[in-house]
């Protein structure tokens, strides 16, 4: 059983649902608790969906904010119930809140650290907690070397340590559009350079960097797409007003299978200032658009100097 609180978009949800049909494909039972607060119907939904079509039991849990007593007694029915083998969690939640839950039940807890976002002090106690937690599971699962390594130095046993990047398969659903296609959903110009960027519109993802490196490309007629949802959507407009590029920027918020999309892109970027291994890089790759990265996280360990520009973070 995995238990997940997932949010409208981003590489843990995609990598929990990856997983998730690559189990329940190779033949396991697999169910997924999804924590969700009660205003979050759009991001269980289409988290959900997915799991869904491909038969997977989904379990909803919807709680307050700070409900912990009621979320903990569903995972403990979850659990008396299901009677899993192993326990899955993914992100803080989960990871601080619910996993001790299986644990006193005698069943094994593994989790999988996604990556760090870092940030605000608030943020950053968050995630000192989670990696603390991490040394009473059974096995903890790190996304890129890099986090292996940090995870390892903050205390996690090299014994239950294990590095596993992330994978990916495209589905025979989600093929790519052809580029007349992708760029008609997308509404950008059938014709001209398009920059493409698919992520969460938060700090770490460094949505502004690019923004911040449009006025330099003051020559070349563009368009860049910037797929995704976040807190930061409202500064970030602003800030493109202010450097003067407001006009080149289309805003699509949250666009449901975002990866058939990549075909209406001349280059994609990945801007971000930390990352795990990012699932946006594989899909770009699929799509062969491109690709301009920062030099972050498990992206050297993806990508050569041969295959992509690698550059800095906050270059």
């Amino acid at each position: 059983m995995h238990v997940v609180a997932p949010a409208a978009c981003g590489g843990l949800e995609r990598v929990v649902q990856l997983l998730v049909t690559g189990l329940a494909g190779a033949g396991h039972e697999v169910h997924v608790a999804c924590v969700s607060l009660p205003g979050d119907a759009s991001g269980l939904e289409s988290f959900v969906a997915p799991l869904s079509a491909a038969g997977i039991p989904t379990h909803p849990i919807i709680v307050g904010g700070r409900a912990y007593a009621r979320e903990r007694a569903a995972i403990r029915a979850l659990c008396q119930r299901l009677a899993p083998d192993v326990v899955h969690t993914h992100g803080y939640r989960p990871d601080v809140l619910d996993a001790s839950v299986p644990r006193h039940h005698g069943i094994p807890i593994v989790t999988t650290a996604h990556g760090f976002t870092g940030g605000p002090w608030r943020n950053r106690l968050y995630e000192y907690v989670q990696r603390r937690a991490f040394r009473r599971f059974d096995a903890v699962v790190a996304v890129a070397r890099s986090l292996g390594e940090r995870l390892a130095r903050s205390g996690v046993p090299h014994s239950r340590l294990h590095v596993v990047p992330n994978a990916w398969r495209r589905s025979a659903e989600r093929s790519t559009l052809e580029r007349a296609a992708a760029r008609h959903t997308l509404g950008l110009p059938a014709e001209g350079f398009v920059i493409g960027w698919v992520g969460r519109l938060s700090g770490e993802k460094g949505a502004d960097v690019l923004i911040d490196a449009l006025p330099y490309l003051n020559t070349v007629p563009l368009t860049v797409s910037m797929i995704g949802g976040g807190p930061e959507r409202q500064s970030l407009e602003t800030r493109a007003t202010q450097r003067g590029v407001a006009d080149l920027i289309r805003w699509h918020d949250v666009v449901p299978d975002a990866e058939r999309l990549y075909s209406a892109f001349d280059v994609f970027v990945l801007s971000s200032r930390t990352e795990g291994t990012p699932v946006v890089l594989f899909e770009a790759m699929g799509a062969g658009v491109p690709i301009v990265t920062t030099a972050v996280g498990g992206v050297p360990d993806m990508l050569a100097s041969d295959e992509a520009t690698l550059v800095p973070s906050g270059d």
